[in-house]
Formats: structure tokens, sequence, C-alpha cells
């Protein structure tokens, strides 16, 4: 009976590791998938349209976001009558920014663009992953905000890298961390992802975000999502 009381939690301890080593990245992804509303209903996406707050040390603004999956993104906000606008297709991109001298519509270098049109992917990058040339293993586990979160690691086929802290409960991306090289300059950008909401299409999306790179923040609140709502493709042409 000693034997057993001292080889018995030896067993069960062997075997909760051997259940942790079992859960692969591809099996923490397919869960997040389905959590966000499964594989059939992603690719069933057209476009989203989002409508959102935005606060920037201190000042507020609102903004929208247009979405055309694979083909064009769009994000304006609006801090007191100056609209920041930025645009990415396909085929390149270019962006307005009157806070920072640009009075009119510019094209986006090609470094920047390249790391942008990762926004066009309905589903994010951890979708359909491997058909984009990336490639993601499972780094373990790790303790964040008192959850013992699985880490991803992901590298894409353009060489940018990205980290994923995955809920082991709901299975939703709590916080990325992306790296990317812009003008010779390393950018890394951290989101904490919170308050999940389902749309009424089934599709989940974030209700807040968090985003900083190089030392700035700004908090994002959804109002509105609309799921395969009609956009006007013309809305991505750069501006004369």
């Amino acid at each position: 009976m000693r034997s057993l009381r001292v080889v018995l939690p030896a067993v069960v301890c062997t075997l909760s590791v051997f259940s942790l080593q079992a859960q692969t990245a591809d099996d923490i992804i397919n869960k997040n998938i389905d959590a966000m509303g499964g594989k059939d209903k992603i690719s069933s996406i057209k476009s989203i349209y989002t409508e959102y707050d935005m606060e920037a040390m201190g000042n507020q603004g609102s903004g929208v976001t247009y979405l055309v999956n694979g083909k064009g993104f769009r994000n304006e906000v609006d801090f007191g009558g100056q609209k920041i606008i930025e645009c990415v297709t396909d085929k390149g991109g270019w962006g307005q920014n009157p806070f920072a001298g640009q009075a009119s519509p510019e094209a986006m270098p090609d470094d920047v663009v390249k790391m942008r049109q990762g926004q066009l992917q309905i589903g994010g990058p951890l979708f359909n992953y491997a058909a984009k040339g990336s490639t993601v293993a499972l780094a373990g586990q790790e303790t964040l905000n008192g959850v013992n979160a699985y880490k991803l690691t992901l590298k894409s086929k353009e060489g940018n890298e990205g980290t994923f802290w995955i809920d082991p409960t709901t299975y939703y991306v709590l916080k990325s961390v992306n790296k990317a090289t812009v003008n010779g300059q390393n950018i890394e950008t951290t989101t904490v992802f919170s308050n999940y909401k389902k749309t009424d299409s089934g599709f989940v999306v974030p209700g807040n975000m968090e985003l900083t790179t190089m030392n700035f923040t700004v908090n994002i609140t959804s109002k509105k999502v609309e799921v395969n709502k009609d956009i006007d493709m013309k809305l991505f042409d750069m501006q004369k």
C-alpha cells in the first residue's frame, strides 16, 4: 500500500505532462478557430465593417475600418476633426496623417505595405497559416495575468515573427507580439485582446484591444461590427 501511495502520484504527474505534450500547435489553433466561429464560418466571410472609439495619450477619437478579405483594408480615425487614413491593398498602400505633416494622401513605402498586408486576411495570421507559407511552433505555456496560456510562435514567409498567447479554457487569443523590419528599423507591436463578443453572423471578435508600439499605446473599443456588408472597392483607391 505504501508503494502505491508513492507510485500513483508519480503516475498521475507523468500522465499530466504527457497530456500537455500531446497538445500540438495545430490542436490549439484548431480550437482557437472553432472558438472564433469555425473554419467554414470564417472562410465564408467576404468583408468586415467596424466602428470604434479610440483613446491615445489622453486624446479621444472615433474611427471606422473597411476590410475586404484578401483585397483591401482601410482605417479612418478622427481626432477633433483631423482625420488619419491608412489604406492597404494586395497591390500597394497609401496614407494621410495631418499630425505627421501629410496634408494630402501619400504612397506608403514598400516595406510598410509588406508589413500591413497581413491585415488583409480575415481570421488573422494563425488561420490557414501553412497555406500562407508560415510556420508555427508550440513554445509551452506561460502565465499571463493569472492564466497559464499556451504560447505559439509564428514565422511568416516574409520573415516577420509573431508570438500568440491563447487561453486554454476559451481558446481566445489573449495577447500577440509581432515583429517586423521597416526602413531598416525593427518594429515590435504588442496587442492585448479582451471582451470577446459574438456578432450576429456567429463570428467572434474582441471588443477591446490595447496596442503598443514604439512606446505609444492606443486603446480601441468596438461599437459596431457588420459581417459581409457591401463595401465599394473605390474606397481603397488613393484620393487625389
